[in-house]
């Protein structure tokens, strides 16, 4: 054998020696620049190119030894993925999971289908959450005054201080977890003086106040999307970041497929938004209203007195009658609805939030859509208690303070009030995974774990719980919360112990703990409180109610739902996730309607100052279609200074909202701008705004017209034939690909696809997508596989068609459009474009009707992408992953350890795009022939299929009849289903559904 290895590369060590060999081949993979460029085509001629694809995976893939275990863990076998149950819980935020590891490396996270709260579920944060795992910017061991100290003397010294300390406040965010309550209450047995804090960057504290003023009830109930035919949200991001999206976009999604009822009918729900910038939920409205921030409670007063009038009963409130947009119809369907109707507010005024309490009750929803007999965990935050903190620190009196895993100095409003106060109290300590901007002001940090390696648990709704259990030991010198205060309080019990012990004694009541970690939820059958009927005085509400005077320009603070609160900020793939509405991604924009843009004599590509009294923040503009005039609308979450090489982008805005007159939580009045630059260039990743008419790209209809015909909004291709129209020939340079076992394919509803993106980032974890960073970005040259496509609905009359004078403006978007999200990815095409053009087979067809890549055939000339219709083909310029320039996601090696080992890394100079999830389609496959059967409908999954919380996205096999993906196109394939850009006959294996708003055919913008 030694023999036999040495031949073998015996004719590379000869190679070494030749001089051209060892020229050309430092030409090639050196990493400087050479003048001239590189001699890739010469060595290849020396070396021979089977020689060559040996040489450059040696250079390029550093030799590492096999180890084999000896002693094998008994779950873990070598490249075979282990899948775990726990739970995503980070402030408010929820979902059960499942976690998939690899020999030890947790490398993707999926939703755990067991739960009857988020139902599989996942959004673009939490998927994203496994790369913070990996992340090179966390410390390393716990600190003193920002030096390494040892856990046994941190221990001993905060110990000794806590003894000695009179007035303690532990500072968190909203905690979901029954058993950290329970010791938290121990804790503060031992230290008596002890006051925990609850706070939430996006708080929802004026809703639980409206609902105690309302219902007697300090509690947030469930919102049961699903049984409402007539839903209405008044600054509510419900899909989007409100309280529980995932739940939420769950229960919207099952009212807005248009079903079959049992008499044949065809329904949907309707659903209202009224809001000042365009939001996830407004994007996905049939009716959409605008309004100032100021109008906010008068608007909701104007709708009181309108249900008032159509139900016959009641009194109206005392205000000024206003006819905001679309809130005579808006009253109108509340009514005709009565208890299936749902009105939600984000509001942070309560007297506000009392009167979308009391529509409520006059509709009838409490106790139907409005469950208060199953409250929610999910937003504790006391804001009260958080400002009396604020005070309390800065007047001297809190001896010692910590804060577990929360950043207040710089995502509550307060933050350089509390950065103040920090330095007043004796005993600073932070719970933290990095020196962020509260942690750096503390004494000691105690370096915090991060989820994937602690135990825990949840209690999300009543009687509903889950368990955080670890999927690989701890990466550096950490510990989580729970285990340092169970040190403090100087017990030697691990947390685990803990953990079980309260479960086992409080919460299975009897059931297997071992079940219940395997399924990673639990119903412990926990009777509920009773319901609530309304109690307030709306009357007493609406005389707190200001008519709002011109105030001239107003800001608008909202969160989107990439980057949430800023909490996840130094993570890669959330910086580069384009935000669903404007596509920018890498920092935040100061959003102007076209018209106030105008009139401040500002476009996009300039620079304003936007003040709000002595303070002020500088952002680039952003013209976005469906602003109200007269607003300025500014993302949160930005801004930071200490969270790490990728999170520090971007302006913090909420430092405006501070003291500002007529401030709350999002909004601000009295508003400056001034232009201070121009010539800059957002990193957006869609550019254009409309579909321009082109009927082949989006088809839409509404639901009274497809009521009629199920082909409504279909637009098949047809050429003019002396025999009249015809379709087109089915002519192709292929003799047609047979696909005698599987058929695999998409059907994409646009009706239920939000433009989330979580399906985005699902893909990128799944297929080692690399980060290519702001710049590469503005050259367009993201590598994202899947898309959202966002188009905005145009004034301009559909008669203009493709007249060149026409195009202009049909570029330009409505005022307030309608919007939809459109998921594009490589379309697998039976007569693929691309296919026909590589000179070197790179792309083939396969006999299941996939469109494949072999990468070392790849050698970049581009051909592919350039004849690709649908431009899905993204090109390495670079070798993103190992780029000295981005240290963002695998260029580093501890961040390569999130690599999944099933899909290969590609690298420079080669063309990648969707391959539907390969890997999972043939593990499936191997697990069915394991187990001696075919492959059933559901066993295989793409990553985007898995991830979509509304089930937007169907995958399956379209030969097999039984499967879902057979039976929709069976129902649809002479109704809704369409591919897009039909005419030209590529044969996609991926279709689409027409999307169908319920409105009112005079309305619709889509028929005009």
């Amino acid at each position: 054998m030694e023999d036999t290895n040495k031949r073998y590369w015996k004719g590379i060590e000869e190679l070494k020696n030749d001089i051209n060999v060892v020229k050309n081949a430092d030409r090639e993979f050196n990493s400087e620049e050479i003048e001239g460029g590189t001699y890739r085509r010469d060595f290849l001629k020396v070396l021979g190119f089977g020689m060559a694809a040996v040489s450059l995976a040696a250079c390029e893939a550093p030799v590492r030894h096999t180890i084999p275990y000896l002693n094998k863990p008994t779950d873990v076998e070598p490249g075979i993925p282990n899948y775990y149950a726990s739970s995503y819980v980070q402030g408010g935020d929820y979902a059960s999971i499942l976690v998939k590891t690899v020999e030890g490396r947790p490398i993707k996270i999926e939703g755990n289908t067991l739960s009857p709260v988020t139902k599989g579920g996942v959004s673009a944060q939490m998927h994203a959450s496994l790369l913070a795992l990996y992340d090179n910017d966390r410390l390393r061991t716990p600190t003193k005054t920002g030096k390494e100290i040892s856990w046994e003397n941190l221990d001993k010294e905060v110990s000794a201080a806590l003894a000695s300390s009179s007035n303690i406040r532990i500072v968190s965010n909203t905690i979901l977890s029954p058993t950290f309550k329970k010791l938290i209450g121990e804790f503060t047995a031992k230290y008596p003086s002890t006051k925990w804090i609850q706070y939430d960057a996006n708080s929802s504290y004026p809703l639980v106040q409206a609902n105690e003023k309302s219902f007697g009830k300090a509690a947030i109930p469930t919102y049961k999307f699903e049984d409402a035919e007539v839903i209405v949200g008044i600054n509510a991001d419900f899909l989007g970041t409100w309280i529980s999206p995932l739940e939420y976009n769950v229960g919207w999604a099952k009212t807005r497929k248009v079903n079959s009822g049992k008499d044949g009918s065809k329904n949907m729900s309707r659903h209202y938004q009224f809001e000042p910038t365009m939001t996830i939920s407004g994007a996905n409205a049939d009716y959409r209203g605008r309004y100032k921030p100021s109008q906010e409670g008068l608007l909701v007063a104007n709708l009181y007195n309108r249900v008032v009038e159509k139900l016959g009963q009641g009194s109206a409130l005392p205000v000024q009658k206003v006819d905001f947009e679309f809130i005579d119809k808006c009253a109108k369907d509340l009514v005709k609805a009565g208890s299936k109707s749902l009105l939600v507010s984000g509001s942070s005024d309560v007297n506000t939030l009392v009167i979308v309490n009391a529509i409520n009750a006059l509709l009838g929803s409490v106790g139907t859509t409005i469950d208060f007999a199953n409250t929610v965990n999910y937003r504790q935050g006391n804001d009260a208690e958080m400002a009396q903190f604020v005070s309390d620190l800065n007047a001297g009196s809190v001896d010692a303070v910590i804060f577990v895993d929360a950043n207040p100095v710089f995502d509550y409003a307060g933050g350089a009030e509390l950065e103040a106060g920090l330095k007043k109290a004796k005993l600073t300590v932070a719970i933290a995974d990095r020196a962020d901007e509260t942690a750096s002001n503390c004494t000691y940090i105690a370096l915090n774990t991060h989820f994937l390696e602690n135990w825990g648990d949840a209690n999300p709704k009543v009687g509903q719980y889950s368990l955080v259990q670890p999927t690989i030991s701890n990466i550096f010198q950490s510990r989580q919360p729970e285990a340092s205060f169970l040190k403090w309080m100087g017990s030697n019990t691990s947390y685990h112990q803990y953990l079980k012990s309260n479960w086992t004694a409080n919460i299975l009541n009897g059931a297997s703990w071992s079940t219940a970690l395997h399924d990673g939820v639990f119903t412990n059958g926990v009777a509920a409180p009773a319901g609530a009927s309304f109690i307030g005085n709306v009357q007493e509400a609406a005389a707190q109610i200001a008519n709002p005077k011109a105030s001239g320009i107003e800001l608008v603070v909202f969160e989107n739902a990439i980057i949430g609160t800023g909490k996840n900020a130094n993570n890669p793939w959330l910086q580069e996730t384009p935000d669903p509405i404007s596509k920018v991604t890498w920092e935040n924009t100061a959003a102007f309607s076209l018209k106030t843009a105008n009139e401040l004599g500002i476009a996009q590509g300039d620079w304003v100052k936007v003040s709000v009294g002595s303070t002020s923040v500088e952002l680039p503009v952003l013209i976005q279609p469906g602003q109200t005039d007269g607003t300025v609308a500014i993302a949160r979450g930005y801004g930071r200074t200490k969270a790490g090489k990728s999170g520090n982008v971007g302006v913090n805005v909420l430092p405006l909202l501070k003291g500002a007159k007529g401030a709350s939580n999002y909004w601000a009045d009295g508003v400056q701008i001034e232009k201070t630059k121009s010539g800059y260039r957002l990193a957006q990743t869609q550019t254009h705004e409309t579909y321009m008419g082109r009927k082949a790209v989006i088809q839409e209809t509404v639901l009274s017209e497809y009521v009629k015909n199920v082909k409504a909004g279909r637009f098949e291709p047809m050429i003019s034939t002396s025999e009249g129209l015809k379709k087109p020939n089915t002519i192709s340079l292929w003799n047609g690909h047979e696909k005698k076992n599987h058929s695999w394919g998409m059907v994409i509803d646009l009706n239920t696809c939000t433009g989330c993106a979580a399906c985005v980032v699902s893909c990128q974890a799944e297929n080692n997508i690399p980060v290519v960073g702001k710049a590469e970005v503005t050259r367009a040259r993201e590598m994202h596989w899947i898309r959202i496509d966002r188009y905005y609905s145009t004034d301009a009359p559909r008669e203009t068609g493709y007249n060149p004078n026409g195009y202009k403006a049909m570029e330009v978007a409505s005022e307030n459009p309608e919007v939809v999200f459109q998921p594009m990815l490589c379309q697998h095409c039976s007569n693929a474009p691309c296919e026909t053009v590589c000179p070197v087979l790179a792309t083939t067809h396969s006999s299941e009707g996939l469109n494949q890549m072999t990468y070392n055939r790849c050698f970049g000339t581009r051909y592919c992408a350039n004849n690709c219709p649908y431009k899905v083909r993204r090109f390495n310029w670079f070798k993103y992953f190992e780029n000295d320039e981005f240290d963002y996601a695998f260029n580093n090696e501890l961040g390569r350890m999130v690599i999944n080992p099933e899909v290969t890394v590609r690298s420079r100079g080669v063309i990648e795009k969707c391959s539907m999830c390969v890997q999972r389609i043939q593990a499936g496959k191997l697990v069915a022939k394991k187990e001696k059967r075919a492959v059933k409908d559901g066993d295989i999954q793409t990553a985007c299929s898995s991830s979509c919380p509304t089930g937007a996205i169907t995958f399956g096999d379209m030969n097999n009849p039984e499967s879902a993906i057979s039976k929709l196109l069976a129902v649809e394939k002479e109704g809704r289903a369409f591919h897009m850009l039909e005419e030209i006959n590529v044969q996609p294996q991926i279709s689409y559904l027409v999307k169908v708003r319920n409105k009112d055919i005079e309305d619709s913008k889509v028929l005009s």
